[in-house]
């Protein structure tokens, strides 16, 4: 018998070891009894016998509301997710060949995504002939730096990446933000 999800818990009639240590919701421990015997226990309570830990010797199995357990499982899950953090990177394209008042223009919204508390992905992409001296790349990225050096921690120093320069900068954790 397959299950559609692997994490799909085994309860009840499924349970195909002949005898499980049976413990309840409640922390009653029944020790080790047959699984009809379980079952029956759970029945008689209007509860689920729920498999815990099919793999030890002899099987864990545990006499809940598997409904209730569920839900609760869900709730925590949402919360965890509610409580989390998105990282947005920003991504600011140059080149090795780029004006000075091109580089201010893009460094004018890097500082902007840094103010918004996202990280900076700087790029550099090297064309052709510009793969034999990865320097330039590089230099341009430390025109760009002192830029942004106010609002920002260097968290990638410039390296090369395939045919891109990269250098990461992550926004300054605030003393006013720890409050």
């Amino acid at each position: 018998m397959s299950r559609g999800k692997k994490n799909e818990a085994i309860m009840n009639e499924d349970i195909r070891a002949v005898e499980v240590r049976c413990t309840g919701d409640d922390g009653t421990n029944y020790g080790i009894i047959s699984t009809r015997d379980a079952q029956n226990t759970a029945d008689d309570l209007g509860l689920d016998l729920v498999l815990i830990a099919p793999d030890a010797k002899p099987p864990v199995a545990k006499i809940m509301d598997y409904g209730k357990f569920k839900y609760q499982q869900e709730k925590r899950k949402k919360e965890a997710r509610k409580n989390q953090k998105v990282i947005v990177v920003k991504e600011i394209k140059l080149s090795v060949k780029i004006a000075e008042n091109d580089i201010s223009y893009k460094v004018k919204h890097a500082r902007e995504f840094l103010e918004a508390g996202h990280h900076v992905k700087f790029r550099v992409f090297l064309k052709g002939r510009e793969m034999a001296h990865p320097q330039a790349g590089v230099e341009v990225l430390n025109r760009v730096w002192p830029m942004v050096e106010d609002l920002a921690v260097m968290d990638k120093r410039p390296k090369l990446e395939g045919r891109y320069v990269n250098m990461m900068a992550l926004p300054k954790k605030d003393e006013n933000s720890k409050k």
